[in-house]
């Protein structure tokens, strides 16, 4: 026998305590014994009564405790349920064919379509009083090197952009690598005179890897901040490490809405790019276009890249997904400025130099105030690339510019940072 119940069977009946039946201090330990015990309860004496009262709240307490153990442990061996809620925001633009900005719409008036199923929408209001980290991204190698002297006095410009709203600012330079020039701050007139000051770079244009980069930057600001990115490069990407279609990941993984200004790419850079899309009459890989032998030298380590080439050119998609994934990869390739702002719903711009350049960015700080930002929860949140496509109801057609497609990361390959 323990000694604790040798103390127990030692303490006299005054010690004990006995309780009164239906009163509130009794518990559900002295109701199990009193059941179990019924019978019995005549012949008990009342010191053994208390004493099987006690023991029996002891045996309740000791069944709670291991059961509790127990549930912790069962705990602890299952995996964590973790829910995820994708929240998709779709910026929209729309103007008259005049060019006049079309006012008073409410979410009623728009039809949007997620993979060609329509959306239940919210009008998000007041979005342009919201915080607001903007990534400005800037080719200096290339042929960039030669419109370094375009970015200088552009204090109030930027500050118009931006508009009276808390900020932060970064700036991005890219080369044949991107270079964090000046991370995020709250001092716009730092951001200004660090595009005043800019040194030429090598001769690469790697511009989406320094789309990804400053992606990257944004991510690590607070979630209530919008995310924009301006960007100020030549046409076509030369060079970049992040592929066509993790570019295309990132740009749609992300509720970041970009503005594209941009100069012309050299000649040499065009024909190349060009020459990647029309070999009908160049015979392709001796065992087929599947086939690793004789393949281009871009596919060697991308695989999948390759596939999705040919099943372009042999058996066009008939999935709308499919579809707007294709698309936008090969413009990606031939016109990376102007797809990146078409695919976010942000808007492309063309200059020569550093009036077009300012009079451009006055018409983008005219607009960002008065788009609609539309958002809804995907009905059908499956994994991949989904084709968006906006439209009002009931009105004349003018001209909309609104996001295109938006990405959903599979669960089971996301690794968390």
């Amino acid at each position: 026998m323990s000694a604790f119940f040798r103390q127990l069977i030692a303490k006299s009946p005054e010690n004990v305590g006995t309780r009164e039946p239906g009163s509130p201090s009794e518990t559900l330990s002295s109701r199990v014994c009193q059941i179990r015990f019924k019978r019995s309860r005549r012949a008990v004496a009342p010191y053994n009564e208390g004493l099987m009262r006690s023991a029996c709240s002891l045996f309740f307490l000791l069944c709670v405790a291991a059961v509790g153990v127990s549930a912790q442990q069962s705990d602890e061996g299952q995996p964590t349920l973790t829910v995820r809620s994708t929240l998709v925001e779709v910026p929209v633009l729309l103007k008259t064919k005049e060019g006049k900005v079309v006012f008073g719409l409410t979410a009623d008036d728009f039809l949007v379509t997620d993979n060609g199923v329509p959306q239940h929408l919210t009008l998000d209001q007041d979005t342009d009083s919201q915080p607001l980290a903007l990534a400005i991204v800037v080719e200096t190698g290339g042929a960039g090197a030669r419109h370094l002297t375009d970015y200088r006095q552009l204090d109030s410009i930027l500050d118009a952009l931006i508009g009276n709203v808390e900020h932060r600012v970064a700036v991005i330079g890219f080369d044949s690598v991107p270079h964090l020039l000046m991370p995020f701050t709250s001092r716009t007139a730092d951001a200004s005179q660090q595009l005043a000051g800019l040194n030429e770079g090598d001769e690469g244009a790697a511009i989406l890897d320094g789309i990804a980069s400053a992606i990257a930057q944004l991510r690590a600001q607070p979630t209530r901040y919008r995310r924009a990115i301006l960007l100020l490069s030549e046409t076509i990407d030369q060079g970049s490490k992040t592929t066509i279609d993790d570019a295309l990941r990132l740009i749609s993984d992300t509720n970041t809405t970009m503005y594209s200004f941009s100069f012309s790419s050299t000649r040499s850079a065009v024909s190349h790019e060009a020459s990647k899309f029309d070999r009908r009459t160049e015979p392709g890989p001796e065992h087929g276009c599947f086939s690793r032998n004789g393949a281009d030298s871009e596919y060697e380590g991308h695989y999948s890249k390759q596939v999705l080439d040919c099943i372009g050119q042999l058996a066009p998609p008939l999935r709308l997904a499919t579809m707007t994934f294709l698309t936008a990869r090969n413009a990606l390739r031939t016109k990376t400025a102007e797809s990146i702002a078409e695919l976010s719903g942000g808007e492309f711009f063309h200059f020569h130099d550093a009036k077009d350049l300012k009079a451009g960015l006055i018409a983008v700080s005219n607009d960002v105030p008065n788009y609609y930002v539309l958002s809804f929860r995907p009905t059908t949140p499956a994994p991949g690339l989904h084709a968006l496509h906006v439209e009002t109801k009931g009105r004349p057609r003018g001209v909309l510019t609104s996001r295109r497609e938006y990405w959903i990361e599979d669960d089971t390959t996301r690794q968390d940072p």
